[in-house]
Formats: structure tokens, sequence, C-alpha cells
């Protein structure tokens, strides 16, 4: 069915099958977009297709404009309102996908079917711009599928099908590119960084923060994300020794501990006595510039620096995934002499906060004198006797946190151990500060690397103690020891147990092998990898002209390949024909012959009437190949082997006079 377009063109109208596969495509869309936009934002434009679907149910027809007009401004309105701006990764991929569902309003014509999919294609392709994982990857181009049958299905003479059935020439597709793929991931010149590389300003950073108040690491111990990836040249440290340092807070202003910036100091003096050596992949982007290492680190990677305090901060914040190797030392002294401006820094407390924690501290000073180890024991000690609890849902904290965590709420998680402990000690005259990092993490024995995950995000304090530095204590591993040996996850005792199962955690950490090797193989592929995988084959000259004339003659290597598999093909798609000719001789023998133009179904007519006796096996023959030749794209392969065979069986009689 057609109709009348602008300017006196006929447009092709599409049936309600044609419109479902639409529907479908731009509902993947919606789906692989909805871990990163807000879910109003997703759950709007999926209510509007599902409502279009419905009205185009109810009558064909494009929607008006006075309603799609507004329906536009109302889009624009909310994505400035929740970015402040249509520029971006999220903003534009939000109103992209707020556009492609208003263009459904006016899906009625193949043309603009053909638009709808190919901006469907590309919005799909953008989900990639967030997230550049295995699975990610093999959803986006499955995804691709229904985009495919949408185009496939306004093809004239197609048939209706199942929705499987309708899918499948569609993934054959996929499967006949991948060849083509290939060549192009391996000698297309690669980018310096990805095209995600540079992030808007107000984009939204992950991981670890500069800045720790009581309950701030809340989403990242729940996030089961891959955070680090260690590998050790040598012997695995054992777990009480995994702490990876990344910010070290110094100012507390009654609620939040901050870094500050980073001292230009050198790094404070350390006298190591056990070190080891090892390489760290950063799998998420930080977008920040710190870079954790193993607690402590002893020196810094190129294109970084080591500060006072001994954390690493890159040249550049880390877009995309990284990998940096360090040398640290696991036994050590850091500091042993305090200078005066140091140990005013590590004392400083605001005035009239804490009162009870302060008096306690005093108490313990009276009672242990100048044994600051004593009163560090004696803070341990009230963290493991005083019947604390490790929680994520802890109570809220008021104003004085410290005094409401020690002796009243008595439940929270590493932040709110680690600053109450920081402020007790300050209180007591002993200089302390609060490290921020990652602790713990799972050892792959199949992939010989340590996974750490987001949720092995901790704190702990350092305490300066007299001829021996900084010593690093991890109040919250005194209250729970098991968040130590075994983890938050233990520590938390309640609360995810499915989730935390054994057999779930450890499929899980296998299933971090395969996107290790799918980050390194393929999302780290650079143009070091690619000219390091080139020279293996005798290619040392990785310049755009080489590039360009490898991708040239392996492109027309795939077009003879190509060629010969179609005339493969063709011929073996006319093995029909040749089980024709096969009965034309057959019947000749026996004086039946065909004459010129004589179509197949009055020859074999004619051979029935000559030969009586097989009438009826002609007459089937003849149904039979009129169906296989004429009733599809594409004769089936078990039908067209019965067909041969029963040619192959037939035996002419003799023909009536």
């Amino acid at each position: 069915m057609s109709r009348a377009g602008t300017g006196g063109r006929r447009e092709i109208a599409v049936d309600n099958r044609v419109f479902d596969l639409l529907s479908i495509s731009i509902a993947l869309v919606l789906a692989v977009h909805a871990n990163h936009l807000p879910w109003w934002l997703t759950a709007s434009p999926a209510a509007l297709l599902a409502w279009r679907w419905w009205q185009r149910r109810q009558r064909h027809g494009r929607v008006p404009r006075w309603i799609k007009l507004p329906l536009l401004g109302l889009l624009t309105l909310a994505v400035i309102g929740s970015y402040g701006s249509i520029f971006g990764r999220e903003p534009g991929a939000a109103l992209a996908i707020g556009l492609l569902v208003l263009k459904a309003m006016e899906c009625e014509s193949t043309r603009d079917v053909r638009v709808a999919v190919s901006f469907a294609c590309f919005a799909l392709v953008s989900a990639l711009l967030f997230r550049q994982n295995l699975v990610t990857t093999v959803v986006v181009a499955l995804a691709v599928l229904p985009a495919l049958a949408t185009m496939r299905a306004m093809e004239p003479a197609q048939r209706p099908a199942s929705l499987p059935r309708t899918l499948l020439p569609g993934l054959a597709l996929l499967g006949a590119t991948l060849p083509l793929a290939l060549l192009a991931f391996a000698l297309v010149p690669r980018l310096g960084s990805p095209l995600w590389g540079a992030p808007t300003p107000d984009e939204a950073r992950t991981g670890l923060s500069d800045t720790m108040s009581p309950g701030n690491l809340t989403s990242l111990l729940i996030d089961d994300s891959p955070a680090l990836r260690v590998s050790f040249d040598g012997a695995v440290p054992t777990r009480d020794l995994r702490y990876f340092r990344a910010y070290v807070m110094w100012d507390f202003d009654g609620r939040q501990w901050r870094r500050g910036r980073g001292s230009p100091e050198p790094a404070a003096p350390l006298e190591a006595t056990q070190t080891i050596t090892y390489q760290v992949t950063m799998v998420a982007p930080s977008r920040r510039r710190i870079l954790p290492a193993m607690d402590i680190a002893m020196a810094a990677p190129p294109n970084a620096r080591l500060l006072a305090d001994h954390e690493v901060l890159a040249n550049e914040p880390v877009t995309h995934s990284f990998s940096y190797g360090l040398r640290s030392a696991l036994h050590y002294r850091l500091q042993p002499a305090l200078d005066a401006q140091r140990r005013r820094r590590g004392l400083e407390l605001p005035s009239g906060f804490n009162p009870r924690t302060h008096a306690l501290a005093e108490s313990w000073r009276m009672r242990y004198g100048n044994d600051d180890a004593a009163i560090v024991t004696a803070g341990l000690t009230l963290l493991r006797t005083g019947h604390f609890r490790y929680s994520l849902t802890p109570p809220p904290l008021g104003r004085d946190s410290a005094d409401d965590f020690l002796f009243d709420t008595r439940e929270g998680f590493c932040e709110h151990y680690a600053s109450a402990f920081t402020v007790l000690m300050r209180s007591a005259g002993i200089p302390a500060r609060v490290v921020t990092g990652y602790q713990g993490g799972y050892w792959s024995e199949l992939g010989n690397y340590l996974l750490l995950r987001q949720s092995d995000a901790h704190a702990w304090s350092e305490v300066w103690l007299r001829g021996r530095g900084w010593v690093r204590v991890d109040p919250t591993a005194a209250a729970r020891p098991e968040r130590l040996s075994q983890g938050a996850a233990a520590a938390l005792g309640t609360g995810r147990d499915w989730y935390d199962s054994p057999w779930l955690e450890g499929l899980r950490n296998h299933w971090d092998i395969v996107n290790r090797w799918w980050d390194q193989g393929v999302v780290g592929f650079d143009a070091l990898r690619q000219r390091g995988m080139l020279t293996q084959f005798g290619i040392r000259d990785t310049s755009t002209r080489t590039m360009a004339v490898l991708i040239a003659l392996t492109c027309a290597l795939f077009m003879v390949l190509g060629l010969v598999w179609s005339l493969w093909q063709w011929r073996r798609r006319d093995s029909l024909r040749e089980a024709f000719g096969v009965l034309e001789r057959k019947l000749a023998q026996r004086g039946v012959v065909r004459r010129r133009g004589e179509g197949p179904r009055d020859y074999l007519a004619r051979a029935a009437r000559a030969l009586p006796a097989q009438r009826d096996l002609l007459a089937q023959l003849s149904t039979d190949y009129l169906q296989l030749r004429y009733g599809a794209d594409e004769a089936s392969p078990e039908p067209l082997r019965a067909f041969r065979r029963a040619v192959r069986e037939f035996h002419a009689a003799r023909v009536v006079q």
C-alpha cells in the first residue's frame, strides 16, 4: 500500500509487523542506556513509546504536530534541567534517545522507518562511549538484530515469520561481518586516546574521593565492579598486608576529613626492610590523578610523582584504563622524626566538638603517661570490647560525630571507625591522620592476579609513635577482625547473604578473568600494542600509508574470497535446476522432450498425460519443484534433498501413443 507524500511523491506505508520490529529496536536502545541515565529520562520515553505502539494499533497515521512540538520542548528542558547543557556524553545520549522516540511518532512510511533504524543503530553504538566491557559489547551487537530485521521486513515479498526466524538472517549477517571487523581492529591506526577521553566538566566521578566523612563511602562498599587488578613479581603478600594507599587526610572540621593540596615537599624519609614489585591496572577511569599504591610506595612510576605523604599522583587525570608499575615497602619505618609543623598539623582539632571523646582521651593520658603505644592499645581495646557493630546503614551522626559513634550508636563501617579513632588519638596528644584506599581483594589462581573491587574501598588510621614513625592502625579490624581476613561482606554478617554466597562470588571472580582478557586485548589495544602485534609478522613500518596499503590488500583478498563463496553458493542453490535437468533427461529417454519456451508446469503436465501410470508422481514432482523454485527466496535444505531423492528414484514408463 502506498500514499502520496510531499511534492507528489508516493510513499510506501509500513504494516504493523514492521512497526513492531522498529519498536523493539527503540526499546533495546532505551535498555542499553538505562544504567547511566536518570530513571525518569528512561521511563518517560519508554512510556511514550508504549503509547505510540498502542495508538498505532488503533489507527495508522502520524501523531499531530501540536503534540510532537510540545514534547520536543519538554525533552530539551528536561535534559538542560538535569545536566545544565545539551552538550556532552550524558546529555547528548539523553537527547538522542528522546529524539529517537519522537521520530517513532511519525514513522508511517518506509522512508521514515529507514531513518529511524539508522538513528537507532547510532544510539546503540553510542552506549559504548560509557562502558566498553565484554557484556556491553555483546548486548549492543545483539541489539542490532531487530534493526536489521526491520530493514529486511520492508523488502518486497517477505513472508511473516516468528521473531526468532526473523532475527536469524541478521545474526548470520553479523557473523559474516566478523572477519571485516577483525581486519579493521587490527589494521586501522589507533588513536592516542579514546574518543570519550575528554569528559565534560560536570561528569560524575567514580571511585575514592579526596574528602571523607562518615557515610560517604557507602556507594563504593555496595559497588561490586572491579577497581584494580594487581600482578606481583614474586610471592603474593598475605591479606593483612594488602593495603593500597590512595589519599592521606590531615584536616578535620568536625564532620569531614580533607586531604588538602599535595605537599610540594619531597617524600617523607622511609626505611624499608621488605619490598615488593608489582603492576597495577586501574580498570575504571577515576577522572582523578591519584594512583593507588600498595602501602607504602617507594618511588613514582613514569608520568607521576611521589608526594610528601607517599601518595602517588599522576601528571594527568586518569580517563581510561591505565597500567603502571611500582615498588613498595611492606615493612618499613616512615618518617621516624616529626618536625614541629607536621606535629601541630597532626594534632589539630576544631574547638567545641566531641567533649566526651576529649575527656576519655585525657583520662588515658593521665593513666598511661607518655606511653603512646599503650594509649593506642586502649583505643583498639575499646573498639574490640565495646560491642561495636559493622553496618552499611548506621544511624546518622550529629554535630559531635566521634562522641555519637563511640558512646551512642556504636554502629558504622570503616569511615566511622577511622574517623572516631583518629579524633580520639589526637585528643590524647598523639599525631594521627586518616588514610583511604583499598584493602584485601581476591587472589585469582587461574588468572594469577589480585582483584580489588570498589567494595574493597577502606579507610584506616596512621599514628605517629616515637622511634617508629607513622604506624598503620586499622580500627575496623580491631572491632571486626573478619573485615581484614575475609572482606567487607564477611564483616557485615547479614544483609546480602544470597549475593555474597560462595558459589556466586566465585562465579563473579572467575568471570573477571574474561573481563581482564577483554580489557587487555581489546579495550587496551592501543597504538603501541598494535605496532608490537604487526612486528611479529615482519611489519615494522606502521605509518598511515603502510596501514592503508595493508587494508586495501586485505580488502581485496576478502572480496576475492567473497566472490568465490558467492559462486559456490550460486552453484549450490542451483542444485534444484540440476535435479530438474536429470528429470528432463529421464523423460526425454522415453520420448517426452521439453519444447522451446515450455515452462516446467506445462512440461510436467504434458509428461503426465503421456505417462498415465506415473501421473500422480509427476504431479507431485511438479508441485514440489514449483514450491521450491518460486515459493521462497531460497529452497529449504530438507525439501530440496527430498526432491532430489525422488528424481533419482524416478524411472519413466512407456509413453502412451
